[in-house]
């Protein structure tokens, strides 16, 4: 089929290339490149390069409002368009052009998670699994009909970090089986259980030790790699990204053997952390030469 593909991060790069080895992906939309790195000049996202890497035409548009942008979009003649993470609002004409729409891969159990940040808050919630929706996008938030679904656990180890990589390739898979089928029937949202994945702020991410272990457990592996929960050792901010929860009692924050944290009620053990400036290290690592003070804030 003709396919017009959106996408922008890392989590998008599977499900555009799985596409390009079995159809016809005649452009590629993706954000405009952003200012990074110590330089700041402008970077093409990840997509805008997979798709330069496969030889596809790469389009980033600032938005799509402009009715020129509209008609080029439409005059490209595509079967479907695949958007993942794509970070705009398709408009209604844009939504209509290719001939079966426009399918979303969203990283969640629709109508669980709509919204930006889904893998974050499924793991911050303690949801026991999660999965990937293909639905048929519509004008609301993430509310059209799904034409598939998958589902995997969410584990005692996921973080957000692994759990991004195994959602990723779960989605190129289902994206590729559905368009192998279209068109499909689409299954309307269930009207309940819905709820809204908020984009995650950063004033999430300080651990307050006085919680129960599983929670800040959570606030840990959910926030993990980005933005970091994190805590103060000394006077220096900490980034902690791993930890399982275990038996432990004193004073909330009192640090324990084996870079053992006390909380409200039990003990995370932490299994990653990252200094300032420096890369994510184990404890042996993170603590040779530098004395951990007897609690931390």
């Amino acid at each position: 089929m003709r396919v017009i593909f959106m996408g922008t991060p890392d989590f998008s790069v599977p499900a555009l290339r799985a596409i390009a080895a079995r159809h016809d992906v005649v452009a590629v939309y993706s954000q405009p490149p952003r200012a990074a790195g110590r330089g700041q000049k402008p970077r093409p996202s990840p997509v805008a390069l997979a798709a330069q890497d496969l030889g596809i035409p790469v389009r980033t548009p600032a938005r799509l409002r402009d009715p020129q942008d509209q008609a080029d979009f439409a005059a490209l003649d595509a079967d479907v368009a695949v958007v993942v993470a794509y970070g705009m609002i398709l408009p209604q004409p844009v939504l209509d052009a290719p001939r079966l729409g426009c399918l979303n891969i969203h990283a969640s159990i629709l109508p669980r998670w709509r919204g930006a940040a889904p893998i974050h808050r499924a793991i911050l919630a303690g949801d026991a699994e999660t999965g990937v929706a293909i639905m048929q996008m519509e004008a609301g938030l993430d509310t059209g009909p799904v034409l598939a679904l998958t589902r995997t656990p969410i584990t005692a180890d996921d973080t957000t970090a692994s759990l991004h990589d195994r959602l990723s390739a779960m989605g190129a898979d289902l994206i590729c089986d559905v368009l192998d089928r279209l068109p499909l029937p689409a299954v309307p949202q269930a009207q309940d259980g819905v709820t809204y994945a908020a984009k995650i702020d950063k004033t999430e991410a300080r651990i307050d030790w006085t919680l129960p272990a599983e929670q800040v457990d959570l606030q840990i592996r959910g926030l993990s790699p980005f933005p970091g929960a994190w805590c103060m050792i000394g006077d220096e901010r900490v980034k902690l990204l791993a930890s399982t929860v275990v038996p432990g009692q004193g004073d909330p924050g009192t640090v324990l053997p084996d870079f053992t944290i006390v909380c409200g009620s039990g003990a995370v053990r932490i299994t990653l952390a990252q200094r300032a400036g420096k890369r994510p290290m184990t404890p042996a690592d993170l603590l040779r030469g530098w004395a951990m003070p007897p609690r931390l804030g």
